[in-house]
């Protein structure tokens, strides 16, 4: 069977256009006269961060005409003495105050309606007007209409109505470039709750539910731009409550801290507020503010309560605000060691991403992929979730019991991920049909998606599964235990997989196991049909979604997971720190349960180190020609990009299956895991041999890290034991590790999945924790490298701002491994195509740092990760969290169709048709109804590229995460 592929969640900017090869009419004509090409139309959009003596220039180029643009030179000219310092994603050039810029040789193709952005750096004095003399080959572009600035004003973000009265909406909008404003929507969440055409703008909304809601005011102008508010986060409650102004609160020792209460609603009488801690740290007390009394006429006028704490507590106390009448208001206040003002960031942080009112989490507790609905990366809709949502949960919720003392949420959060995202024995029911000796039957993988389904063949022989037995006895079940990659959390799609449910259609309501990725390593999310994880074939066509994956001579009714090895590795990771800081609190006991059950994930994690079909690891190449594995022969001892498993739902007559993965990513590897599954008594696998195969794992993976890592220092794509997914031949010449074969771009092509500097930072970041826990001089040598490479390609601009690597290009290829002399990769090398403010990335970036400076003592290392993270707290911050406004040119392949064979018809869900003609949006027609939608329409329309500014809940997690680690090793 073929699993599921993902792509990461935080990619930022993909311009990855495609432009269609038809033969011109003119062409077919017998006149002489020679077919004309269109004009070319271009529009420039052109942005600046300046600090006063210099600035960077971020400029985006747009297609508006209907052909391609195929290598372009982009002039414009200053007014000042701006003086060019050096750019990107392109070749700068200055003559006077002439700028000119040519494409790179990776982006000179400009495909119809499609974009392409460059930038660079330059100094100045006095002032620094926009150019407006834009032209691309000698043709002047228009400037780019630039859509109305939207604000909500009303309600105040984490206001508490109560139920039955009447929400205040309003707004205020202005235009660019001449336009009006015609009108401002209001919506809760996609919900449209009114309209409103004059100033001011304003709604009263009444009749919202009881729970939490978020606004967002959208304002179109008169010349068809549109944009829509930040979002404001309400609480409807059931009666009158009284209503805090945070959930989190920092303390420094010997020093006082504030919040407010005011009441949701006006009261008839006198309200008498009284506030008192109920658990926790006694060494915070309430010193003012402990009674305080709301009048009908000062009822929505905040008052103050004041905590003091005394010069030598820590960790947290609860401090409930009670009024006879009303519901409670609860604030978690934190006593931190007095010079922990980093300490101080996390919590205010971790008070944003927990806010309910601020739309990180689903009802159930599940955290979303994003706070915004739109957003197409990874998961396709923003209210769908990943395995690595869940895994960066528990990691905050590791760090809040560090900082606190309180284990109860990590807890908890363990709690959600066992309950939605570990499929339960419902779930997987056939397990016990499973032949370990016959894990699966081959398919190859194919390069396109117009290639498939792929068909099964019998006749290639697939090895042994050797962990199979070992793992039943060791946990007593034929189940699973690990995470599936992708859920669906508010059955937008409507297939009905809840946990234990199998297609109950679209009246179901919570979490939704899907599925996506599924047709090559060319298939990109704009190229994919969502289907179920469980397929009854209540939805599809004939039989469900299967015949567009597999070709076989009839379907059974199943179930199918993928596994995304770098979140449950992940995973295992935050349990080894709660672990060990609750240890050092003398809580070891709060834990201990999920850390033992993070073991026994680990043990099933192992399916990763197999090769697909678990044949011989090295020179494997031919389907039949490659033998057959015997058991470990067939593990490669890396993480590799999944593990899969499925099975017939017919539990009378059943069967199952389960696969590895023959693909391995540099940026998926977690040494601290290895460590931590091979090294620390507490998370010891209960399997015979879990144990030594993560230690064997550990020493591979650091060896894997020097294989790959560029002659610069930066880490390269990975290997194969499966050239193109069917054991094809590769190119000769190609290097190995130990057999298998180098890949640049492992796994997916669309775009190369080695680009993204940020898994150079995930992946780097675990080696440095794996240092900083145990100094190994192996971890040292290739962070020394990976490091000086990385601080080489940063700038920490003068105000604060930064830029850091975006896009890596890569040539060459390492030597061969040879582990008792590994070569220099003198022909490995890495480029920066261009650069970014990516908030998240920069965390993951910081923590690398942090980790790595507090065991060797690098200073630049140091002060250049506290610099990234006061940065981003000076320059970033909203009142939902940190974020930075991103330009999506991608968003132009919402009209690509998705390839459906013409002999299959079937309907999603909501009834969307899946055929021939199926687009990614004709299969999502729910994004229609989305408040952004208009941003979506208007581009595909000949409009400027579209700019969002997105809460991902694994970036909000990673800063407060970088926060707290800076608080702890170098604070």
């Amino acid at each position: 069977m073929e699993p599921s592929r993902r792509r990461r969640g935080a990619r930022r900017l993909w311009t990855a256009a495609l432009a269609a090869l038809a033969l011109p009419l003119a062409m077919l004509s017998t006149s002489s006269t020679p077919a004309q090409a269109a004009a070319l139309q271009c529009s420039v959009d052109y942005k600046t961060n300046d600090w006063g003596s210099g600035f960077t220039a971020d400029l985006t180029l747009t297609n508006r005409g209907t052909d391609p643009i195929n290598g372009w030179t982009l002039t414009y000219s200053y007014a000042g003495n701006q003086k060019l310092s050096g750019g990107w994603n392109g070749s700068w050039s200055q003559s006077g105050q002439r700028i000119t810029v040519t494409n790179a040789s990776y982006n000179g193709t400009v495909a119809a309606g499609a974009a392409v952005g460059t930038g660079a750096q330059f100094t100045y004095s006095g002032t620094n007007a926009a150019p407006t003399d834009f032209a691309v080959n000698g043709t002047t572009c228009a400037g780019a209409h630039q859509p109305p600035v939207t604000v909500l004003t009303s309600p105040a973000a984490g206001a508490v109505y109560t139920q039955g009265d009447a929400v205040p909406l309003a707004a205020t909008a202005a235009a660019a470039d001449g336009a009006t404003i015609g009108k401002i929507e209001f919506y809760d969440d996609t919900t449209l709750l009114g309209t409103d055409t004059t100033a001011p703008y304003t709604l009263s909304a009444a009749g919202l539910a009881v729970g939490s809601h978020s606004l967002v005011a959208k304002a179109y102008d008169s010349l068809g731009a549109s944009a829509s508010s930040t979002p404001v986060g309400i609480t409807v409650a059931s009666g009158p409550a009284v209503v805090a102004s945070a959930n989190q609160l920092a303390v420094q020792q010997g020093k006082t801290g504030t919040y407010s209460l005011k009441l949701s609603t006006q009261p008839s009488a006198n309200v008498t507020v009284t506030t008192a801690r109920t658990t926790g740290n006694t060494g915070l007390t309430v010193t003012g503010g402990a009674s305080l009394v709301f009048t009908p006429s000062n009822w929505n006028t905040a008052q103050n309560v004041t905590l003091t704490a005394n010069a030598s507590g820590t960790g947290a106390a609860t401090f409930e605000s009670t009024a006879i009448g009303h519901a409670k208001a609860s604030v978690t206040a934190t006593e931190i060691a007095g010079a922990k003002a980093y300490d101080a960031r996390f919590l205010d942080l971790y008070g944003k991403i927990t806010n309910p009112a601020n739309g990180y989490f689903s009802p159930e507790g599940i955290p979303y992929h994003s706070v915004e609905t739109l957003i197409v990366e990874a998961p396709d809709q923003g209210h769908e979730t990943t395995s690595e949502a869940y895994s960066y949960l528990l990691w905050l919720q590791a760090m809040y019991g560090k900082i606190t003392g309180d284990w109860t949420k990590f807890n908890g959060a363990w709690d959600i991920m066992e309950k939605y995202m570990i499929p339960t024995h419902a779930d997987q029911p056939t397990n016990s049909f499973y032949n370990a000796s016959k894990p699966a039957t081959y398919a190859p993988e194919l390069d396109t998606p117009n290639e498939y389904p792929a068909k099964l063949d019998t006749g290639v022989s697939v090895g042994s599964d050797p962990i199979a037995a070992e793992l039943k006895s060791a946990y007593g079940t034929d189940d699973v235990y690990g995470m599936h990659w992708l859920q669906d959390v508010d059955n937008t799609y409507g297939y009905g997989n809840a946990p234990g449910k199998c297609e109950a259609g679209p009246a179901d309501t919570g979490p939704s196991y899907i599925n996506t990725f599924q047709r090559g390593a060319q298939e990109s999310v704009w190229e994919t049909v969502p289907q179920p994880t469980c397929d009854a074939f209540k939805y599809g066509g004939t039989n469900g979604y299967l015949d567009l994956f597999t070709g076989d001579a009839s379907y059974a009714k199943q179930w199918k997971f993928t596994n995304a090895p770098d979140a449950d590795a992940r995973v295992v990771q935050a349990a080894y720190w709660a672990d060990v800081w609750a240890k050092a609190q003398g809580k070891g006991s709060d834990v201990s349960a999920a850390v033992g059950k993070a073991a026994k994930m680990g043990d099933y994690l192992r399916y990763a180190m197999y090769d697909k079909y678990f044949k011989k690891i090295g020179n494997c190449v031919g389907p039949t020609a490659c033998a057959a594995g015997t058991g470990k022969d067939a593990s490669h001892y890396l993480l590799s990009w999944y593990y899969a498993w499925g099975g017939a739902t017919d539990t009378s007559a059943g069967w199952a299956w389960r696969i590895g993965s023959s693909h391995t990513h540099g940026g998926y590897q977690n040494p601290l895991a290895a460590y931590a599954l091979s090294s620390y008594a507490d998370l010891k696998p209960k399997s015979a041999t879990g144990q030594a195969d993560w230690a064997k794992s550990l020493t591979r993976q650091l060896e894997f890290y020097r294989w790959l890592q560029s002659s610069e220092g930066a880490i390269a794509g990975g290997a194969t034991n499966s050239w193109a997914g069917r054991y094809a031949t590769p190119p000769a010449g190609t290097s190995t590790f130990y057999g298998m074969y180098y890949d640049q771009q492992p796994v997916y092509h669309d775009p190369p999945s080695n680009q993204w500097f940020g898994f150079q930072a995930w992946s780097m970041e675990r080696v440095a924790e794996y240092y900083q826990q145990t100094g190994n001089a192996s971890a040292k040598a290739v962070l020394d490298k990976w490091v000086d490479w990385a601080l080489s390609k940063t700038t920490i601009n003068p105000d604060g701002t930064f830029r850091i690597p975006s896009t890596l290009q890569w040539s060459g290829q390492p030597d061969t491994w040879n582990a008792s002399s590994p070569g220099a990769n003198t022909g490995l090398h890495v480029t920066v195509a261009d650069y970014t403010d990516d908030v998240g990335v920069a965390a993951a970036y910081a923590k690398t740092l942090t980790y790595y400076a507090a065991r060797s003592g690098d200073t630049e290392a140091k002060t250049t990760a506290k610099a990234l993270l006061d940065g981003m707290w000076a320059h970033d911050q909203d009142a939902l969290g940190i974020a930075v406004p991103e330009t999506r040119a991608d968003y132009n392949r919402f009209d690509d169709g998705v390839y459906v064979p013409s002999t299959f018809s079937g309907k999603m869900p909501n009834g969307d048709t899946i055929n021939a003609s199926s687009t990614f949006a004709s299969l999502r027609s729910f994004y229609k109804n989305d408040p952004a939608w208009s941003k979506i329409q208007s581009y595909l329309a000949g409009g400027a590229a579209p700019v969002f500014t997105y809460h991902r809940f694994w970036a909000q997690a990673d800063i407060a995460l970088a926060m707290g680690s800076y608080a702890e090793l170098l604070e």
